[in-house]
């Protein structure tokens, strides 16, 4: 549920706060006193792009946050996701300069991807146009997944799998055929590659002794005095070195262990010290024994280390990608020699995947079709519940002859809404202000599907008035007794079923016009009923019947 939403230099808006509250959360206001700069500020903050003319002080940042509480559902799958939670809370804040915007969860900046996947969790924004989706056959389909998503979750997902693979299988005969039209040619251009790397006799890790050696013998002189100038000072026989002063030291404590413990161990350590540099100047001496660098190896070891990088830059950038590439190129030469059994083969594997793909599309046709009879049942039922008087609906799902990603269903929705007129495709039949209503009733119906908890609608009431107006109030308080509603409204008997109820005005002070909201009291929502009602003058008797619409409303909400 939205709890909170701060937004501060956008647009109109200088700095406002809103606190939501749960059931019907209505927005109203005079037309250009920025209702659509409250939802589109929630939009911002859940990912949408922005044009830098929106900050209304260049000189400063823009910010949106919106505060989220979630049930324990929700919390496991925000944190499945890798975001921190605590207390059930979720802040999603987003800032905007004229460069760059930033947005973060809970704190922690996350990229847009992951910002779209937690608010698809969070809450459902139906925008003034969706309705206009519902002209497209595409939208039908995915509106009956969602519906059938319990049993039809799994099913497809293993379409997709196997589609997947099937296109991949199909991409790989089309190109293997492609090599069967210039076979010599091919066979002769793998020989020449295998040919190449076999010839380099590569070992795993060839490379990393190689460039180890190669920086050796690179740095020979200087690795040479640097050792020599050590080893003056620490272990040569010139008077004067680490080694000889230590050993000195070492005997003039010797005289003084039968004095005292601390003493006695002190000359232990110093034992050690001497020990250990005279292991350190074997060392140094065996190694400037060893250090004896050939120019013939030097340049054998650099022409080695060419040929290897050259493979690699031809072949992948490491032995092992080097020696893999040579198997791939093996493979393909042993398909090619024996052409036709390799294209059999590829083509029964082909044949094979896509008979795992026809069993798995026939099982989501058949959930599909399940549910599509469900669910055009319920969209009927709620229509006549939103003033459809005499209307009929159907949903038809033809199989095609192409395979996709979601299996190869067609799904359209079929309406009539007049008494002995057949059904026809929706596009071709309902207007703005039906289509409007259509997509909410499928918003109530996908309400008890999913887990969100908050849904949006910014004027869902475009294109309808009177009676049809009072059936959809009543169908958004029925959806707010389950989810949290918030509405932009500008129809009285919408507003009047408000369970909280926000004013947006605009103000102009000191030259500057800026954009305002606030809770309205019971008697304030009176007022505002009758604002809406009765346009630019407000008599006793529009206000008297804001006062019957609003208890009507009231009335209504405690029977159901």
């Amino acid at each position: 549920m939205l709890l909170h939403l701060h937004v501060k230099n956008l647009a109109l808006i200088e700095e406002t706060e809103v606190d939501f509250k749960e059931g019907l959360n209505i927005l109203t206001g005079e037309t250009g006193a920025g209702k659509s700069i409250i939802i589109g500020s929630i939009n911002l903050a859940l990912g949408q792009r922005i044009s830098r003319e929106m900050i209304r002080d260049e000189s400063a940042p823009a910010l949106v946050e919106l505060v989220f509480e979630v049930n324990e559902l929700c919390r496991c799958r925000l944190e499945e996701m890798d975001i921190p939670m605590e207390d059930n809370q979720v802040i999603i804040s987003r800032r905007i300069t004229g460069t760059r915007s930033v947005s973060k969860i809970n704190g922690e900046t996350v990229p847009a991807a992951l910002l779209k996947r937690a608010s698809e969790l969070l809450i459902d924004i139906h925008g003034q146009h969706e309705h206009q989706s519902l002209l497209k056959k595409d939208k039908h389909l995915e509106i009956l997944d969602a519906f059938a998503k319990a049993e039809l979750e799994k099913p497809l997902a293993k379409v997709k799998s196997t589609f997947d693979e099937y296109r991949e299988l199909r991409k790989r005969l089309e190109e293997f055929s492609s090599h069967g039209q210039n076979r010599e040619r091919e066979i002769e251009f793998l020989q020449y590659e295998i040919e190449e790397i076999e010839n380099a006799n590569l070992k795993p890790g060839e490379d990393e002794q190689l460039e180890q050696d190669y920086r050796r013998m690179q740095n020979g002189r200087k690795i040479i005095e640097t050792l020599n100038a050590v080893y003056q000072l620490i272990g040569s026989d010139n008077d004067g070195n680490v080694s000889d002063c230590i050993g000195m030291a070492a005997r003039e404590l010797s005289a003084l262990t039968g004095y005292d413990q601390k003493l006695e161990e002190m000359f232990e350590q110093i034992q050690e010290l001497e020990g250990l540099l005279e292991d350190f100047n074997r060392d140094v001496s065996r190694y400037m024994e060893d250090c004896e660098f050939s120019e013939e190896e030097f340049q054998t070891t650099e022409e080695r280390l060419n040929l290897i990088n050259h493979l690699k830059s031809k072949y992948g950038g490491s032995l092992e990608e080097v020696l893999s590439y040579k198997e791939l190129q093996e493979q393909k030469l042993s398909e090619l020699i024996d052409y036709e059994a390799a294209l059999q083969a590829l083509k029964q594997k082909l044949e094979n995947q896509e008979s795992q793909l026809v069993k798995a599309c026939q099982k989501t046709t058949s959930i599909r079709r399940k549910y599509a009879r469900k669910l055009a049942e319920q969209i009927k039922t709620s229509l006549i519940d939103l003033n459809f008087l005499d209307v009929q609906f159907e949903l038809e799902l033809v199989q095609t002859n192409q395979y996709h990603a979601n299996g190869w269903d067609e799904a359209e929705f079929l309406i009539s809404t007049n008494p002995g007129e057949p059904l026809r495709p929706l596009g071709k039949v309902a207007s703005g202000g039906e289509l409007s209503r259509i997509m909410l009733a499928i918003k109530t119906i996908l309400a008890d599907k999913d887990e969100i908890e908050t849904l949006i609608f910014d004027e869902i009431d475009v294109g309808i008035s009177g009676r049809t107006a009072q059936k959809v109030s009543e169908k958004m308080a029925v959806i707010a007794k389950s989810r949290q509603v918030i509405c932009i409204t500008h129809l009285a008997q919408i507003a009047a079923m408000a369970d909280q109820h926000f004013a947006i005005e605009k103000k102009a002070e000191n030259q500057e016009t800026t954009t305002q909201i606030r809770s309205l009291s019971k008697k304030e929502m009176v007022e505002e009923l009758a604002r809406i009602s009765g346009g630019a003058q407000i008599t006793e008797t529009v206000r008297k019947s804001a006062m019957e619409m609003k208890a009507f409303a009231d009335k209504m909400k405690a029977e159901n």
